[in-house]
């Protein structure tokens, strides 16, 4: 029998000789190597969860907003300046195709809505186009269809609802084919968006109206979004959106909103131009988020002829620190757990180290008899630690079916994400053999050091 089977034979009897003990002895392994594997699935799980939450709040999502307004030495904020227009969103999508997936310009207004006897205003009302859905990841939608691109081509009114609109207007019962008016302009309800509930930021994400923002440029509120109600009776918003309802055979509607009073105090932006409230884009990887946002800088640079010593007339803004500020948390949380789990395999590893001490005490006289009969030092250095490590792989064993199993319950009882992970499989594996290599080496070599004569007469 060559050498590495005897030396595991004589090491798998000495084990069976106290099996209760040895039992025992892999006890500390097999939890900790279930801890291992279970605190790795669940935080790789929990890293997961994180970033598809991230992922539907728009990481991915490059913002372009206009630039900012100033007169009399009052700084009227972002997007108070009407720079950007629906051919900027048209150049991006055409100019960075291989870095941008979809491309959705906005116009915003909040407004009432109404219907019946009861009325509500929304956080938010969106005119945009169908990619606004791609682009914030609410393409499955509870019931209906989203408006087509004809619709918006078409001025047509009608639009989606979220669930809070359902919830405040239609008590919960389905809204489809139903009419609303927004502003007192009549709407057909075409779809109704899934429920997604708030933000980080504690915002409502299902209460908005999504509609064609020509609709909603044209018809609804010509004026960009304000902080006050645009339903308001007074104020030019209000006047306004009524101005377009009075439709009597002698009078035109203006097919542009006329100029407010923001874009006086800079440089004039031409009137011939729709303007838009921001466009949203979603890049095809969190990768080259840095290389759009530079190219779209770039490109909108040339398309507004500023030069080189002029300071931007929009602004690129993404959720990268956000992004890194949460991916950070959960890799914390995780190594955590994880150096948890270790402790569990270090006390393990201890409790093998004394247990091999025991073994080598009780066995004293059965080591100096070998030595006696020409085994050599090396050789009984070398019994021990393959004991220690097979306690280590059997413990190791059985703690990855616990440890997967656990994973399992976790999963299915409490509903907490989990991700399978070879990767803590084959590293429990690696760390027991380590283990017991470790732990294992100081009673074998305490073992090899000892004198037989003495050993014979140890009682």
């Amino acid at each position: 029998m060559p050498l590495f089977g005897r030396t595991a034979a004589t090491a798998l009897r000495g084990i069976r000789r106290n099996l209760l003990r040895s039992s025992l002895t892999m006890l500390g392994v097999i939890i900790g190597v279930a801890a291992v594997i279970a605190m790795m699935e669940i935080g790789q799980g929990s890293s997961r969860a994180v970033q598809e939450t991230i992922a539907r709040m728009g990481a991915n999502n490059l913002m372009i907003q206009p630039g900012t307004a100033a007169g009399g030495g009052v700084n009227l904020g972002g997007g108070s300046r009407k720079t950007l227009t629906l051919e900027d969103g048209e150049a991006v999508v055409r100019e960075l195709r291989d870095l941008l997936e979809h491309v959705a310009p906005t116009v915003r207004a909040r407004t009432q809505v109404v219907f019946g006897n009861k009325n509500w205003v929304p956080y938010y009302l969106f005119g945009t186009t169908p990619e606004y859905l791609e682009v914030r990841d609410r393409t499955h939608l509870a019931e209906g269809r989203c408006f087509t691109d004809q619709e918006v081509r078409n001025s047509s009114q009608v639009c989606l609802l979220g669930q809070t609109l359902v919830r405040e207007l239609f008590e919960g019962a389905s809204p489809l084919g139903r009419e609303i008016r927004v502003n007192n302009q009549p709407f057909q309800v075409v779809g109704v968006l899934e429920w997604k509930g708030a933000n980080m930021m504690g915002f409502d994400q299902d209460d908005v109206l999504p509609a064609p923002w020509t609709t909603i440029k044209l018809r609804v509120a010509a004026a960009s979004l304000e902080n006050v109600n645009q339903s308001a009776p007074a104020g030019a918003a209000a006047g306004s959106a009524v101005a377009f309802d009075r439709r009597y055979p002698a009078q035109t509607a203006a097919l542009y909103p006329s100029r407010v009073a923001a874009d006086l105090m800079n440089s004039p932006v031409n009137d011939r131009r729709t303007t838009v409230d921001v466009v949203w884009a979603r890049v095809r990887s969190p990768d080259v988020i840095r290389e759009a946002k530079q190219r779209i800088t770039e490109l909108l640079r040339r398309r507004h002829r500023l030069r080189a010593d002029q300071a931007d007339d929009f602004s690129v803004r993404d959720l990268t620190e956000q992004n890194s500020v949460l991916g950070t948390t959960t890799q914390l949380m995780g190594s955590l757990l994880l150096i948890v789990a270790l402790i569990s395999l270090v006390v393990g590893g201890v409790g093998i180290m004394n247990i091999m001490l025991v073994s080598v005490t009780e066995r004293t006289r059965e080591i100096g008899l070998r030595m006696a009969l020409g085994a050599r030092p090396r050789d009984i250095l070398r019994q021990f630690p393959y004991e220690a490590v097979m306690l280590c792989l059997a413990g190791g064993a059985l703690g990855i079916v616990f440890g997967r199993g656990g994973s399992i319950i976790v999963r299915q009882t409490p509903a907490w994400p989990t991700e399978p992970s070879l990767q803590a499989i084959l590293s429990s594996v690696g760390v027991s053999i380590v283990v017991g290599v470790v732990f294992g080496f100081y009673p074998a070599w305490k073992a090899s050091r000892m004198d037989p004569i003495q050993a014979l007469r140890y009682e």
